[in-house]
């Protein structure tokens, strides 16, 4: 049976009343983003003339904002920032191991595990009240000097393990903020269905306990990163480091801001992921405690 054209469904058009909404919330977002950008302009504007108009802006300029030093200086700054990148990504994966561990044993129940219990929290208490800078120097100066067989001497090696000893005491608090946030109804509901303590931590508690977690977890990553550069202080030759022997070698100051550029660019697309992660996901402003449990320094 052939439907005559006068029963075929009409394509849907909108109103007067319709199309005259779509212009005012188009008009209003073309005066919303003209607005910000006067605004930007600006305060910008404002801000370099300020910094120009300075008495001593030429000097500034001359030993900080160089063209010909920033070009000479770049490649050696950005094989440097190559090293922070490699040390970033292993450190990132030994914390994340290790923290695990280490909020796993935290959350452990019994008096026969209180002294695993009390180990992990002098541990987190020990590294997250020591200042980054102290664990790089005692681990890179008293492990070397205490002669032991197998004991690294590398800076790069030293240093990254003293960013794995003092991250895991942070990232082991995010883990546990997200264990402690699940219900406990659910591990009793596992229970219930004959699933052991440990396979309840395993398939309900952990999934959900990472999946709320994964924002400041990625914020720690943005820390670390920045943090690489400290590596530095016990040698090794990292986009920190590099840029020091290029400014010594110019006498310029230059090399210091290009490699703080290339750090900018390197945590920016981080810092922005975590964002849009975090507003995809929900957990902006409903998931604020768990972010205090990974942030406080």
């Amino acid at each position: 049976m052939n439907d005559s054209p006068g029963d075929m469904p009409r394509a849907w058009t909108p109103s007067e009343r319709q199309l005259e909404r779509d212009a005012f919330r188009r008009g209003r977002a073309r005066r919303s983003t003209g607005v910000a950008l006067a605004s930007t302009v600006a305060l910008t504007a404002v801000a370099v003339l300020g910094l120009v108009s300075s008495p001593g802006w030429p000097r500034v300029k001359a030993s900080f904002f160089d063209p010909e030093v920033a070009k000479a200086s770049f490649p050696a700054v950005l094989e440097g920032l190559w090293l922070n990148v490699r040390v970033m990504v292993v450190c990132a994966v030994l914390i994340v191991v290790l923290a695990l561990l280490l909020a796993l044993a935290r959350t452990l129940r019994g008096p026969a595990f209180f002294p695993v219990r009390a180990a992990a929290t002098a541990y987190v208490d020990v590294f997250r009240g020591l200042p980054l800078i102290l664990v790089l120097l005692l681990v890179g100066f008293g492990l070397p000097g205490l002669r032991l067989q197998g004991v690294p001497t590398d800076a790069v090696v030293l240093g990254a393990l003293a960013l794995v000893l003092t991250y895991s005491a942070y990232v082991a608090e995010v883990f546990r903020a997200g264990i402690e946030s699940v219900h406990p109804s659910q591990v009793a509901a596992a229970r219930s269905l004959g699933l052991s303590r440990g396979q309840a931590m395993r398939h309900v508690v952990l999934p959900q306990a990472v999946r709320r977690v994964v924002p400041p977890l990625l914020n720690d990553l943005v820390a670390l990163s920045k943090d690489s550069g400290l590596i530095s202080i016990l040698g090794a030759v990292d986009a920190v480091r590099a840029a020091q022997i290029q400014t010594a070698t110019y006498a310029n100051f230059t090399p210091y801001v290009v490699a703080g550029v290339l750090f900018v660019i390197l945590t920016i697309p981080l810092t922005r992921f975590t964002d849009a992660l975090a507003r995809r996901s929900g957990w902006l402003g409903s998931q604020g405690a768990l972010a205090g449990a990974g942030a406080m320094r």
